[in-house]
């Protein structure tokens, strides 16, 4: 095996008597390493956006939340209530109540979602972090404040300044809910004056507006009932185990999600699109690999008096393929670690000096990018049997050179 494994070095950095050939085997080594280099870059990409946009909704979204799995409210009493808060691993828990409404400002009309909250939800998702104007404040002297998406205030022109004007929200009576185009006095509503406008770089900032729980309630009749429960944990809680502990208090009718599990259409979606687009460099890759089978094909070719005098040495057919296959997995070995170094460098130059931006107004001025062991891993996996089909062609053929010199001439 090292006696192959030479002869195979030889062959990629020894000078050969063709110049033409040393050139296609050098650009082979170029388009594997250009190609392991994207493909590490294309996951980072990716990843980067991933946890940028989930860092973002960490501020909106509670650690976990608690959903009935049927219908849209429940009933929770107290000593429930007192319960959950004892379980190991909980730091606290909000109670909300939300509903799809239509929102008036100045006989500006749209529909969004209003979503009510008690006064642990700041604590339990750290909603204050996100104000860009104004304060986080959802009560005073019996009147109603609240916090709006800087889209939807955007969209309503809302001045948060404003002390006189609020928002309306309309909500259809219980009987005629689905009728927003026929309101008469077949609604519900309530003033909200605006008291800030919070940012989240999410859905959420162009559909929610945040107010006390109490008056959702009653605008919505579900005084007695919630939407959620949304939960603060602790970083070193155990998730079954409090998942085990609230089942064992509210029942089997809930769903309790994690983080992942309430940005999981978006997370899938942002995957799909990940490995769609892994998939794509990996087939231009297979491409360009193309050129190994050419240049290993017309290293076969020069060297068949060398494979002769092999084979009149007693080296058997698999031994004469098995130097072309190590020949293969030198260049693609080689190209797999230039790639890598490559693709740390480009790293390096876009965490710390934005090497390619993003357009104007969007949220950061460069591309996010973040690397994961796993990905090298998969990559290397993934180039490396590439460059082990494409070797496999030229070393079949090494294998059929005759021992004879002069038979082959």
């Amino acid at each position: 095996m090292n006696f192959t494994f030479e002869i195979a070095k030889r062959y990629l950095l020894g000078k050969k008597s063709t110049s033409a050939i040393n050139i296609i085997t050098w650009i082979s080594v170029i388009g594997i390493t250009i190609g392991t280099a994207a493909l590490i870059l294309v996951l980072s990409v990716f990843n980067g956006f991933e946890s940028l946009l989930s860092g973002l909704n960490n501020s909106f979204n509670p650690d976990m939340k608690i959903l009935p799995s049927t219908g849209k409210y429940f009933e929770i009493n107290e000593e429930q209530t007192i319960q959950i808060k004892k379980i190991p691993g909980i730091l606290g828990i909000s109670k909300t109540v939300e509903e799809v409404c239509l929102f008036e400002y100045k006989e500006t009309q749209k529909h969004g979602a209003i979503k009510g909250v008690d006064e642990n939800y700041n604590y339990v998702t750290s909603i204050d972090s996100t104000i860009e104007k104004g304060a986080f404040k959802l009560l005073e002297s019996k009147r109603n404040y609240g916090v709006i998406g800087r889209a939807l205030s955007s969209k309503l022109s809302i001045n948060h300044k404003d002390a006189i004007t609020p928002i309306t929200v309309y909500m259809p009576t219980r009987s005629t809910k689905g009728m927003l185009g026929k309101m008469g006095k077949e609604y519900t509503s309530i003033n909200v004056y605006p008291s800030g406008v919070f940012s989240v770089k999410s859905e959420a900032d162009i559909t929610y507006l945040i107010t006390n729980i109490e008056s959702v309630a009653k605008l919505i009749d579900k005084e007695n009932e919630i939407s959620a429960i949304e939960v603060k944990l602790s970083e070193d809680h155990d998730e079954d185990e409090v998942r085990s502990s609230i089942t064992r208090i509210l029942g089997d009718g809930f769903i309790m999600k994690n983080r992942y599990e309430q940005e999981e259409t978006f997370l899938k979606v942002m995957n799909i699109e990940k490995w769609i687009t892994f998939l794509i460099v990996l087939l231009t890759l297979g491409i360009i690999a193309f050129n190994m089978v050419g240049s290993l094909w017309m290293m076969v070719l020069e060297k068949k008096q060398d494979i002769s005098i092999l084979r009149s040495m007693g080296y058997e057919t698999k031994q004469i393929r098995s130097i072309f296959m190590m020949e293969g997995i030198l260049i693609t070995g080689v190209g797999i670690v230039i790639g890598t170094i490559l693709a740390l460098f480009l790293y390096w130059l876009q965490k710390d000096f934005g090497l390619i931006s993003i357009p104007d107004g969007f949220m950061i001025s460069a591309y996010p990018i973040e690397l994961k062991w796993m990905d090298f891993v998969i990559v290397a996996i993934a180039v490396f049997v590439i460059g082990w089909l494409a070797s496999l062609l030229p070393s079949y053929r090494a294998g059929q050179v005759s021992p004879f010199v002069r038979q082959e001439l």
